[in-house]
């Protein structure tokens, strides 16, 4: 793999080293895309309309409460619906199902596509019936990604599907563009996560392809089927690129053909001349099977080289995990290695939207085919990703083949990608083709003792690891030449009997069903003139997920009520933030009744000696998290939202780690600062902001002063490029307050 220093060109059909173009520049798939898609253009910065929305059962119910409350009655564009997230988790009663029934009466009033539970999880569905060669599709699932179909997807947080349910636009500077040139072909057993997983060890973090659109294209393309390519694109978001387009060609055509699209096809190809920001070539032939260690789908090397030397990779992973989970809890991986120096492993899932396709589900059958998982502690559970493909899959005998070998069979279902499903138990090893890796992504609690560990690796490699008894193996190790795989039959009945398809004949007189659990948005003030903000929480890792923010899992069901989820804000990470948080709130609670507490009056007194006059009436009070740069992984606005339910007013970072996690903080009025000065905000520090509205204004750096034990330090803050939509929902306390007042 070469990562290019420069800008390329495409010059006789190839990328060559190249001084930058704009002229070049609109030559490229992506341009063309955006470019149909921009209602207007500020500077640099393009409007956006998107062609479609999609949410699924953890999102939709407060984008939906977000818009009513911001004047939608009506959906403008088809906004799919999906259950594929809340469907089997069973806390909390009722509330999973509340949620759906919520949904279904929005499709009818608004006029939506509601999927049922189990029918498909979210992007399958997506890729199967809405993705369109040169379409533009947004998702509040930071796996957003339609590209190897011709589709810019971009995940990002509820706040930026509720504005294009109002009638507003997405907003975002011209992003990079940089190339992946693909040569050569897969060999056999080296499966889309393999090539995926070597991508993102790649560009992760060297921050090669962070927020820029990914643009697949060159001849190696052409030995790639559909499947193959979707599984790859699927898992840009890991790179923590913006979003990804692809070439597309005849097999992209028989694709929409299949699916009874066919006009949803046309050709996009990369031009002569066409300039792109940076280029990565990767040579296919070359991809071995891979193993993204825990915790994180970086953390990727050849299946060959850990066999080869367990002890030091297995070591290097268990110690990197127990610093990151800094003495909660200790990850124990070496102990898998058995007498026979191999390592075995007690777990394997091949799921979600980057395993569960058809093509994969297939060569692992035929890889197990005639073998069995064995009785012991090793298991196996298969999740097809749409039930088309499930019907598929037993109409070609697979599902058999799979049953007989021991494999467990389960519905469309994204759990174990999230820890909502097939959590191991404690200590165990789990090997999955899902998603990402992160900490606690398999279920586990750490907080309460608990903790296993997940490593990411490809169908093919985790069935050759079945049919080994569980013992760690490359599927390379048992294939010498490709299989023969039978087209899928894709049957529109499935959908078509299921879906209720309400788009263009809203019913608004009806009403929505609404279960106990689900609650409005609570109200949120107006940003003051100047604030103060208590640092509540600080973290020093490298980068911090939304993961450990807000947990996914079981925790999942309580996101259509506020106040209940943010009671798990950072739970896993520093347990003592939400109390902090609380005690903050009822200090601008006494603030607003007209009381200074006396923890504040001390700040004043203390500010007011150093020079800083401060009313602590007319102030705001908030709490704030200082964290290196939070933000990797989900799109889910909670990450952010239930800060600010707690009355966090501001974020303290050095860099934020996507855009999708600044847009949701911006979108929750949480002021997304940066700042050099980490040493001055330790936990327990008050910082005091003055004239911030201005500052929004005018874009110019913050001096700060950070008050802890009657020691004031000057500190300086910025907050980066602001739109000025985004200057306004700051000022206006949140993006609810921001549609109310204009």
């Amino acid at each position: 793999m070469k990562l290019y220093d420069s800008g390329v060109t495409i010059c006789n059909g190839r990328p060559e080293n190249s001084q930058p173009s704009v002229q070049g520049k609109e030559k490229t798939i992506a341009y063309a895309i955006l470019e149909s898609h921009t209602l207007s253009k500020d500077g640099n910065v393009r409007h956006i309309r998107f062609d479609s929305l999609t949410s699924h059962d953890i999102t939709y119910v407060g984008i939906i409460q977000t818009a009513r409350a911001s004047g939608m009655t009506e959906f403008p564009m088809p906004y799919v619906l999906t259950n594929c997230h809340n469907s089997l988790c069973a806390v909390g009663g009722t509330i999973n199902e509340d949620d759906h029934a919520f949904a279904l009466s929005a499709a009818k009033k608004y006029g939506g596509i509601y999927v049922p539970p189990c029918l498909a999880v979210i992007h399958s569905y997506n890729r199967e019936m809405m993705s369109g060669c040169g379409r533009m599709i947004l998702g509040s699932d930071s796996h957003t990604r339609y590209g190897a179909l011709g589709t810019l997807g971009v995940g990002e947080g509820g706040g930026e599907l509720a504005k294009q349910l109002v009638g507003r636009t997405y907003d975002i500077a011209e992003p990079r563009n940089v190339l992946i040139w693909l040569t050569g072909a897969p060999r056999p057993g080296v499966g889309p996560h393999d090539v995926a997983l070597a991508l993102i060890a790649a560009v992760y973090a060297n921050g090669y392809v962070k927020n820029s659109i990914m643009e697949f294209a060159g001849p190696g393309i052409a030995s790639l089927s559909q499947d193959f390519r979707n599984g790859i694109d699927v898992m840009t978001t890991e790179t923590t690129c913006w979003s990804s387009v692809w070439e597309t060609d005849e097999v992209t055509r028989q694709y929409f053909v299949r699916h009874g699209r066919e006009d949803a096809y046309k050709e996009l190809k990369v031009q002569e001349g066409a300039y792109y920001d940076g280029c990565i070539e990767l040579d296919l032939s070359a991809v071995e099977c891979m193993i993204a260690l825990p915790m994180h789908p970086s953390h990727a090397l050849p299946i060959r080289e850990l066999n080869a030397d367990p002890y030091r990779y297995l070591k290097e992973a268990e110690d990197n995990a127990n610093r990151q989970l800094k003495g909660s809890v200790k990850m124990d991986l070496v102990s898998h290695i058995g007498e026979d120096g191999k390592i075995h492993v007690d777990q394997g899932i091949i799921a979600g939207c980057s395993g569960g396709v058809y093509e994969n589900i297939v060569s692992a059958a035929k890889i197990l085919q005639g073998k069995q998982t064995g009785n012991d502690t090793f298991r196996l559970s298969v999740y097809p990703d749409s039930m088309p493909a499930n019907k598929a899959l037993a109409d070609q005998g697979v599902m058999s083949d799979l049953l007989l070998s021991g494999a467990v069979w389960r519905e469309a279902f994204c759990g174990p990608c999230f820890g909502a499903g097939e959590t191991p138990a404690n200590n165990e090893f789990s090997i999955r083709h899902t998603t990402r890796n992160f900490p606690n992504r398999e279920g586990s609690k750490p907080n309460e003792g608990q903790i296993a560990a997940v490593a990411l690796m490809d169908a093919r490699s985790i069935a050759a690891t079945a049919a080994n008894g569980g013992v760690l193996c490359a599927a390379t190790d048992v294939m010498d030449a490709p299989f023969d795989i039978p087209e899928e039959v894709f049957d529109a009945r499935i959908y078509a009997n299921r879906v209720y398809n309400g788009y263009g004949h809203a019913q608004k007189d009806l009403p929505l069903r609404f279960g106990p659990n689900i609650k409005d948005w609570p109200a949120q003030i107006e940003l003051t003139k100047d604030i103060l903000v208590k640092v509540v929480s600080f973290i020093d890792d490298p980068v911090t997920t939304t993961d450990e923010l807000i947990p996914s899992g079981e925790t999942s069901s309580f996101r259509s009520n506020p106040l209940r989820l943010a009671e798990f804000t950072l739970s896993r990470r520093d347990p003592e933030y939400v109390g902090c948080a609380k005690d903050v709130q009822k200090i601008e609670k006494m603030r607003q009744e007209g009381t200074a507490a006396e923890e504040v009056q001390a700040v004043a007194e203390t500010l007011a000696k150093a020079g800083c006059a401060v009313n602590p009436i007319e102030t705001a009070i908030g709490s704030a998290v200082y964290a290196n740069r939070p933000g990797d992984g989900s799109a889910r606005e909670q990450a952010a939202s239930c800060q600010r339910v707690l009355g966090g007013i501001a974020n303290f970072a050095q860099g934020y780690a996507t855009k999708r996690y600044r847009s949701n903080c911006i979108n929750w009025g949480i002021l997304p600062f940066i700042t050099e000065d980490k040493a001055a905000l330790a936990k327990g520090t008050w910082v005091y902001i003055p004239d911030v509205a201005d500052a929004i204004d005018s874009g110019a750096e913050v001096s700060a002063y950070a008050v802890c034990n009657d020691t004031v330090t000057k500190i300086t803050l910025s907050l980066q490029e602001l739109t000025d939509t985004e200057k306004q929902i700051l000022k206006d306390g949140c993006l609810i307050n921001y549609y109310r007042n204009h």
